[in-house]
């Protein structure tokens, strides 16, 4: 059993690299990919932990990018050689972005009377404050009565407070994951496109023409169908497969590293052979 998308509290997950490690060995998992949001901290925190404890760790990271207007994660794996030091100094501009949008935020939730600081949001963060922790503080001010309905109300790109952030074009992040030595993977596709099949298949087109190598075709968000369609993009574009729970912790209390959502997920140990051999 392998798992080759998961989240620390280096990003918005809740496990520390060390109980995250601890969770992959007692769940029996072979292989691991830690693929926090925009930084590297939480898989080079792991690794002297995950060598100790016979775990296979495959470092990785998703970068949210802009696609045709649309939001687009992409997953990114460095599953042979480490990301180069322009990759990590590159990184720091997102970071910055990320920085600018929480402000933003902030200013956007105190005008719809919301009593709260970025100070306060930025204690729940690490590495990286990320919308979890703007919904952790709402739910424990009162505003929200769980972590989905801080979301439903303020933070979802629908809710009213909403502030989009700065993102890179997918084109452009698919350019550094290649020069860097990595493998470029679309995230859960089916929040791609509002999982309209006509036109996430013109976009997984547009991608694979722009060198990404890859699609998340396993994911505790998709179901059997959506794994078969996804398999099908993968084969008529030529793309590898990735796979994995998107485990968060207590953010996402009802996946489990592994085995997904309530059981749903099965990674083959193969798409982590798969995935090797496309760098």
């Amino acid at each position: 059993m392998i798992d080759l998308h998961s989240h620390t509290d280096q990003s918005d997950g809740t496990f520390t690299p060390e109980e995250l490690v601890a969770e992959a060995v007692r769940v029996g998992l072979k292989a691991l990919a830690i693929t926090d949001h925009d930084t590297f901290r939480g898989h080079d925190m792991a690794a002297p932990l995950a060598e100790k404890a016979g775990l296979e760790l495959i470092c990785g990271i998703e970068l949210s990018t802009r696609f045709g207007g649309a939001s687009v994660h992409l997953l990114s794996y460095f599953p042979s050689q480490p990301p180069t030091a322009e990759f990590r100094a590159w990184l720091d501009f997102l970071l910055a972005s990320r920085r600018d949008r929480n402000r933003r935020l902030i200013e956007r939730l105190q005008a719809l009377g919301v009593d709260i600081t970025l100070e306060e949001v930025e204690q729940k963060g690490r590495t990286l404050t990320a919308r979890p922790h703007f919904a952790r503080t709402l739910v424990e001010k009162g505003y929200a009565a769980n972590i989905q309905d801080a979301f439903d109300k303020y933070l979802d790109e629908s809710a009213k407070g909403y502030v989009q952030r700065q993102e890179v074009p997918i084109a452009e992040a698919i350019e550094r994951v290649i020069a860097a030595g990595g493998v470029a993977s679309m995230a859960h596709p089916v929040r791609v496109a509002k999982n309209n099949w006509d036109t996430l298949a013109e976009y997984a087109g547009s991608m694979s023409r722009m060198g990404m190598q890859a699609i998340e075709v396993f994911h505790s968000d998709h179901t059997p169908e959506n794994v078969a369609y996804y398999q099908s993009l993968a084969n008529r574009f030529g793309l590898g497969v990735t796979g994995g729970s998107d485990f968060h912790g207590g953010n996402k209390p009802l996946i489990s590293l592994g085995t997904g959502l309530r059981g749903n997920l099965n990674v083959p140990d193969s798409v982590l052979d798969g995935l090797k051999s496309l760098v």
